[in-house]
């Protein structure tokens, strides 16, 4: 056995081969596209309802799709660029969090679908706690 074929063997546990690295491509990719997908609609609905504006579709997928675009560009190693890729996306919960625990307690917006008071202190302890564990996430990513 060759010493290239050899170390070559050494990178991955045994057993997993290349149908293994393309399934795991093939699937990361059609989750990538599925999320920007959800989010670039979830943003239509948020800026036709609330904010009123109307975004073109090219505009809305071009800016979804540009932090994945200048990581390419970069040449970042690719498992480094999933971290950083998993790790900008967690933020995205207490975006949508945040506003979702303000909104439902408030009883001019939803009326009498308002939460009760323990489900706000609730939701809200839930929203600060992820928020802090997503802000130590970053940092430990980002620092080391």
């Amino acid at each position: 056995m060759s010493s290239s074929s050899s170390s070559r063997n050494r990178r991955r546990p045994p057993g997993l081969g290349g149908g293994a690295a393309l399934a795991f491509a093939v699937a990361l990719l059609a989750s990538g596209l599925s999320s920007s997908s959800v989010g670039t609609y979830a943003g239509q609905v948020v800026m036709n309802g609330f904010v009123r504006r109307n975004i073109p579709l090219a505009v809305r997928r071009g800016i979804t799709m540009l932090p994945a675009l200048v990581i390419l560009t970069l040449d970042v190693p690719l498992t480094d660029s999933l971290v950083i890729s998993q790790v900008v996306l967690s933020f995205g919960i207490p975006f949508a969090l945040i506003p979702l625990v303000w909104l439902t307690s408030r009883r001019d917006v939803m009326g009498s679908y308002v939460n009760r008071r323990v489900t706000t202190v609730v939701a809200g302890g839930c929203a600060a706690v992820i928020t802090a564990l997503n802000l130590y996430l970053a940092g430990s990513t980002l620092i080391g």
